[in-house]
């Protein structure tokens, strides 16, 4: 009998640039494989986005490694006794995987590494969720990073990212006898089986979550996003950021393969300049991860102590209006109406939602982030945590907490034509653009002759911005 190898993926999901699928095909027979088990993900298992888009991708993965002569294999945890089973059906003496950084995560695959291991299987583990050891990236002090721009001259200067080609789809081996495998359906991940199937309409038709639509949007971000990706990324209006963050987090592409298209786009094309904003946002990633790493409690503390004692207000019905785009302010509502329709939010408007949660609200940021993570299909717990900390001004490298976002001048300056926000605040639409961003400043007579009637049509403010700012700049003081 050949010697089978098991290859646990998990949110690695592709055959190219696969360390650990690599590994597994050089020593025989290959049984990829995937366990399903959220209640090992400790207070972040997947949320109900994320479910949708790992539904299709493991679809997706299943023809893929079908084409090729395999298939996938699905089972519901615990995931250590779902190997050993695997692995036992199949004769296999070692199972691989890549590596993961969030915590819990990290934690259960350490327990089932001691668990293979105890049960005399041959286990190894690859590098492939991000391009830096977190161990090696240190100051000169050594110590961790705060700061994104030292992190960034550092990992640069040094060579300290995993830049290289990105590794090819091996051949791959069937074993002699393929073990059962659950039906996806039964997994639960799809929308119908969590009741969803009204909300993932507006998932399916905003997102290709595949393989080929991961190359397809990199495709289009090299050839019409990344020239001008300094200058059009801030505006919401216009399709020009990457899109490429959720086939980022479910591992349809890697970091090194973004890396090197990139890369080599700038060599064939000489434009060098234009592909270092898109780098830099790639190492962006990695310092998340990095800080992630170092503070392992920080998806639930706030990593500044004098932020614990913030007076931070507990107001259930002024979240559910946020949650709902329901808050009064245009581009805050568009924002919160594109999370809920696309599963995906526009990154300055990210920012621009958050401060007004942390801020104009005095809503505690797990609250969003918690939020977050359960609409966003590209939820990623470094970048998430690391972003929401950032705007509510207590997180590493933060933003200060007195640099509160505008929304109405945000608004103004990043969708000066309003096309976002009628995209998606559509009781709106027909306000001519001097109106659009600030329709409370208007007569009623005005803003009524194009069909909006504040607190009817659409609500008022929920808080007046120069009032909140101010309360939020004196809570400040109670712990700066």
């Amino acid at each position: 009998m050949p010697a089978t190898t098991l290859a646990w993926l998990r949110h690695s999901l592709r055959l190219r640039d696969n360390p650990a699928l690599v590994d597994a095909a050089e020593h025989g027979a290959v049984v990829p494989m995937f366990v399903w088990a959220p209640d090992e993900e400790g207070d972040w298992p997947p949320g109900d986005a994320a479910q949708w888009w790992l539904h299709h991708a493991l679809q997706d993965l299943d023809e893929r490694l079908r084409e090729r002569g395999s298939r996938l294999i699905l089972r519901s945890g615990p995931t250590a006794d779902a190997l050993r089973t695997v692995a036992d059906a199949v004769g296999a003496d070692r199972v691989v995987w890549n590596r993961r950084y969030e915590p819990p995560l990290a934690r259960r695959d350490a327990e089932v590494k001691e668990a293979l291991e105890d049960s005399g299987l041959e286990t190894a583990v690859f590098e492939s969720q991000i391009l830096h050891d977190p161990e090696a990236v240190e100051t000169t002090s050594g110590g961790s990073y705060h700061v994104f721009t030292p992190f960034w001259k550092k990992v640069r200067s040094e060579n300290l990212l995993r830049t290289g080609p990105p590794l090819s789809v091996p051949p791959l081996t069937s074993p002699e006898t393929w073990p059962s495998s659950e039906p996806l359906d039964a997994l639960g991940l799809s929308a119908a089986a969590n009741g969803a199937s009204d909300w993932a309409d507006g998932l399916q038709a905003s997102w290709t979550p595949t393989v080929a639509g991961a190359h397809e949007r990199l495709d289009h971000t090299l050839e019409h996003v990344v020239a001008d990706y300094d200058t059009t990324r801030d505006r919401p209006d216009r399709d020009g950021t990457t899109r490429l963050s959720p086939f980022f987090h479910h591992g349809h592409l890697s970091p090194r393969q973004v890396w090197h298209r990139v890369e080599t786009w700038a060599d064939d094309t000489g434009r060098h300049d234009d592909a270092r904003p898109l780098l830099r946002q790639v190492v962006f990633r990695e310092f998340a991860y990095h800080w992630l790493y170092h503070y392992p409690d920080t998806p639930a503390e706030t990593y500044r102590d004098k932020f614990r004692d913030f007076p931070w207000r507990d107001d259930a019905e002024a979240l559910a209006r946020w949650k709902r785009g329901q808050t009064g302010y245009p581009i805050v509502d568009a924002g919160m109406r594109q999370l809920a329709e696309t599963g995906w939010m526009h990154n300055r408007v990210r920012m621009i939602v958050a401060s007004f949660l942390t801020k104009d609200l005095m809503i505690h940021w797990r609250h969003g982030a918690r939020w977050f993570w359960d609409r966003l299909v590209d939820a990623d717990l470094a970048s998430n945590t690391f972003n929401w900390q950032w705007t509510a001004g207590c997180g590493a490298d933060a933003q200060p907490f007195f640099r509160i976002f505008n929304p109405v001048s945000q608004s103004e300056r990043h969708d000066p034509d309003g096309a976002y926000i009628r995209r998606f605040v559509p009781e709106l639409a027909d306000l001519p653009d001097d109106a659009l961003h600030a329709p409370w400043n208007e007569s009623e007579a005005r803003i009524g002759a194009f069909g909006v009637t504040l607190g009817e049509t659409y609500p008022r403010p929920m808080v007046d911005h120069g009032e909140a700012r101010e309360t939020a700049l004196d809570a400040y003081e109670t712990v700066k």
